[in-house]
């Protein structure tokens, strides 16, 4: 009998189902097990996908968009940029690296505890607050020229009692319910919490002592009368944030050429943003001229600049 007539006869047959029953009987097992791993793989998945869906809720109620109108969640590529920016004006990695951290951390915590919000995108207000303090401010007079809610100004009172300062800040803007730009349409604030000097005030305390005893003076930059109020004392940090025309930066910055001390900062926002092209139109042209200012460069969307 040849092999094949063995294994195909009756005989055979039965002799070697035990055989094939253990071996249907293994792959059974198998079959059983990798099909409970699967499903025990697509729970794990599930539970993972949960679990990021809650996570990624709580960041966005806390860092999103929503109630404020801009997100605050930060990304690898735009911090890096800041930093080196930060770096290259302050002349010191390491502290710019520090600052910019402390001033998000700043930023996250003061819209998180006062009313309203800060004005603009993530890293140029962290632009703004870590820089100053590393430009050395001959003295600790501030004014800020448009204000928005006042939160700002809060954050650099502590940015610069974190570096031993005492800042004194001076506070210029309308107050006209909403925030207002020559060309857009007035409209509510993200927030919905309007636009007054009781906000600004509410959130000065938030820096103890120094928000307390910050002055404010309602009134546009260009009037004569808020000028005269508010031009008694040479100012060691000047923050443009006004009126975004080219109009109204070139009178800012005529006015911050009186006022500044010397070695004084001047830090113009919004600079070489797309969406204001004066701003930057208005310091090309002012930079032509006879001027104390020296351009020292820009951190995100804000210009530096040094009074002689």
């Amino acid at each position: 009998m040849n092999t094949r007539s063995l294994l195909t006869s009756s005989a055979s047959r039965r002799l070697l189902r035990p055989v094939a029953d253990l071996i249907d009987q293994r792959i059974d097992r198998r079959l059983r097990s990798a099909a409970a791993a699967d499903a025990a793989g697509r729970e794990r998945l599930r539970e993972t996908a949960e679990l990021v869906e809650r996570q990624q809720l709580t960041l966005d109620l806390l860092l999103g968009s929503s109630g404020r109108g801009l997100s605050r969640i930060v990304s690898p590529g735009p911090l890096k940029r800041l930093q080196s920016e930060v770096a290259e004006l302050a002349g010191d990695r390491d502290a710019a690296v520090r600052n910019v951290a402390t001033a998000y951390r700043l930023l996250v915590g003061l819209e998180s505890l006062g009313v309203g919000r800060i004005a603009g995108g993530t890293m140029n207000i962290c632009g703004k607050l870590g820089t100053i303090p590393l430009l050395d401010p001959p003295n600790d007079e501030i004014l800020e020229i448009g204000t928005l809610y006042g939160m700002f100004s809060t954050g650099l009172i502590r940015m610069m009692e974190r570096d031993g300062r005492s800042p004194n800040v001076t506070i210029v803007d309308p107050f006209a319910g909403v925030q207002l730009q020559p060309g857009t349409p007035r409209r509510s604030d993200p927030t919905g919490t309007p636009v007054d000097e009781h906000a600004v005030r509410t959130n000065l305390a938030l820096a103890g002592p120094a928000g307390v005893a910050a002055r404010v003076q309602r009134g546009f930059s260009e009037d004569p009368a808020t000028r005269a109020a508010v031009s008694d004392r040479r100012y060691g940090v000047i923050v443009v944030d006004g009126d975004h025309s080219a109009e109204g930066v070139a009178k800012d910055l005529e006015w911050a050429e009186e006022i500044a001390a010397p070695g004084g900062i001047v830090v113009l926002d919004d600079f070489g943003d797309p969406k204001w092209p004066g701003i930057k139109e208005a310091l090309d042209k002012h930079l032509t001229g006879d001027t104390r200012f020296t351009y020292l460069g820009k951190a995100a969307l804000s210009a530096f600049l040094r009074a002689s």
